[in-house]
């Protein structure tokens, strides 16, 4: 008996003892009542997006723009004549928003500060003294 008959006999038995386990025994329907178990209990995911912190921006041009056109119009709303036509904004800068207010070094300062001159520190000989030579 060469493996090709062999297979022929023995394909046929076992494809029948498979559908008798399968379907007489019960095992298919407890392998449908367990998956059907797992796919209740399984967890929810969900995903949540955690709103991200802006970074500040420079003020651009059409925002400047917006700002003098918003400073116009509440002068004009108090009218011109109130204050002998002084312009009361003049030379102001808005406040920073609170949000800017964080930790660190330069917190609470103004981006806007120019901060300190040191262009004249190097060329004054300051490093050779504090140097000791």
């Amino acid at each position: 008996m060469n493996k090709t008959e062999l297979k022929k006999i023995l394909k046929p038995l076992i494809k029948q003892c498979i559908k008798e386990v399968i379907f007489e025994d019960g095992t298919l329907s407890n392998i449908v009542s367990e998956v059907a178990r797992g796919l209740g209990t399984a967890p929810v995911i969900t995903e949540t997006q955690t709103p991200k912190k802006q970074k500040m921006k420079l003020e651009s041009e059409s925002d400047a723009k917006a700002r003098l056109q918003r400073k116009r119009q509440m002068l004009d709303a108090i009218g011109k004549d109130a204050y002998n036509g002084v312009d009361l904004f003049e030379g102001t800068t808005p406040a920073p928003p609170p949000e800017q207010q964080g930790r660190g070094a330069l917190a609470g300062v103004d981006p806007r500060d120019p901060g300190v001159d040191i262009t004249n520190f190097a060329s004054s000989g300051m490093w050779k003294k504090l140097a000791g030579t």
